[in-house]
């Protein structure tokens, strides 16, 4: 019997074709063309989402130093500076009387805190943690207690895998975040703020601004341990702690829209 039956060619209306809805031959040709909508449908998801931070790391370049001005953080809202002497070392377990906290100058372990983009789910000691701002690095640090898990994850993505970053939990900020540099402070509210990223490109391994910028932000074998660093001393400073011997040279306060604090 042949079951290859061929359509009328008289026009009649009764044949019809097969039950299964697509021929076999076009419906081959559909699936790639669903999966090409569904990857076209991914890709500008991905888009969306990245567009935002892209655009915005693009826009804090404006904030990058230049021989005209050299520490631009001067034109960030709310930066405050202070004036530290260089290149004091402390021993491991010496504490230093710092006058801010967290501290971003001054007296300092001789072992920097790992910098590479390491993401600390600890507090770090301060007197590791300064060496690397003397180094060139950006310090972000947060009150766990003042922000959501999705604002740490935020703060993550700036940091992650960066060169001559690090971010970690501080108890008791005075505000939810700051973020520290060699010498300067920028206090914030929230992790969408647009400063962060105006905030590192205008002083992350700024030669203008930090004593030892570009010195190495690689772990010391040995010396500290990324996976589990001194531990934060939230205590009060005893008599024996090290002095900043000179009072640092503060000049201003933060200062109003459009323009830096010094």
């Amino acid at each position: 019997m042949n079951n290859n039956k061929k359509p009328p060619q008289d026009g009649s209306s009764n044949w019809r074709p097969r039950p299964g809805g697509v021929p076999g031959g076009n419906r081959a040709l559909w699936m790639p063309i669903g999966a090409g909508v569904v990857i076209v449908a991914l890709v500008g998801a991905i888009g969306y989402n990245l567009a935002p931070r892209v655009l915005e790391r693009n826009q804090a370049e404006r904030f990058a130093p230049t021989a005209d001005d050299p520490d631009p953080s001067r034109n960030i809202n709310g930066v405050f500076e202070v004036e530290y002497a260089a290149a004091r070392h402390v021993e491991p377990l010496q504490r230093v009387d710092y006058d801010q906290s967290p501290p971003f100058g001054g007296p300092h372990d001789q072992t920097w805190a790992t910098c590479t983009g390491v993401v600390y789910p600890v507090p770090l000691r301060s007197e590791n943690a300064v060496h690397s701002l003397e180094h060139g690095a950006v310090w972000v640090t947060y009150d766990p207690n003042r922000i959501s898990s999705e604002d740490v994850d935020s703060l993550a993505a700036w940091v992650e895998g960066e060169p001559y970053m690090m971010m970690s939990p501080y108890p008791d900020l005075a505000a939810p975040i700051t973020l520290q540099s060699w010498g300067h402070r920028l206090a914030l509210d929230s992790a969408t703020d647009r400063r962060i990223t105006q905030f590192i490109a205008a002083l992350r391994q700024n030669p203008s601004t930090h004593p030892e910028s570009g010195a190495s932000c690689s772990t010391i074998p040995g010396a500290f341990d990324p996976d589990n660093p001194p531990p934060f001393d939230a205590s009060e400073p005893g008599p024996d702690a090290v002095p900043l011997t000179e009072d640092p040279a503060v000049d201003g306060s933060p200062a109003p829209a459009g323009e830096g604090s010094r």
